[in-house]
């Protein structure tokens, strides 16, 4: 795989740009490269190899579906339950993301298509639709961000 791919699929949540760099997401968004990106990952046995999930809410992440969760490493991870997703992203086991738009923009078809390299396209197509609620959790509490 080339770590510098972007690729252009709808997610769980709404259409995205997927890539295994996320400074390449964030250049051509046009952030600072150095901005955190959501990972998402296709099974909770790598989200635990990846971030220790508090036990106080172990059983939240296991069941949330279309949530992302802000860690105490302050890494952000959600863990795919779609199926049409799934199917995309067991081809890398974990994947940086973000949606499919400029920062602070609203989504734009061809916009989105320029940004990407490769477009996975399932039976949904491409749309635009409801980011993923963000919590961000530490040993004790959690937070809604989104």
């Amino acid at each position: 795989m080339d770590n510098n791919l972007i690729y252009l699929a709808q997610t769980d949540t709404t259409a995205g740009l997927l890539s295994a760099n996320f400074q390449k997401l964030n250049q051509i968004k046009g952030r600072d490269k150095n901005k955190p990106v959501l990972m998402e990952v296709n099974s909770l046995k790598k989200l635990k190899n990846l971030t220790r999930i508090p036990i106080k809410f172990k059983n939240r992440v296991r069941k949330s579906i279309k949530s992302t969760f802000i860690y105490p490493n302050q890494s952000s991870f959600r863990l795919i339950k779609d199926n049409l997703h799934l199917n995309f992203l067991n081809h890398f086991g974990q994947m940086y993301s973000t949606s499919a738009n400029k920062s602070g923009m609203d989504f734009q078809y061809n916009e989105a298509f320029e940004m990407c390299d490769i477009l996975v396209v399932d039976k949904r197509r491409i749309f635009s639709a409801t980011s993923s609620a963000i919590f961000k959790i530490n040993n004790t509490k959690i937070i809604k961000i989104r």
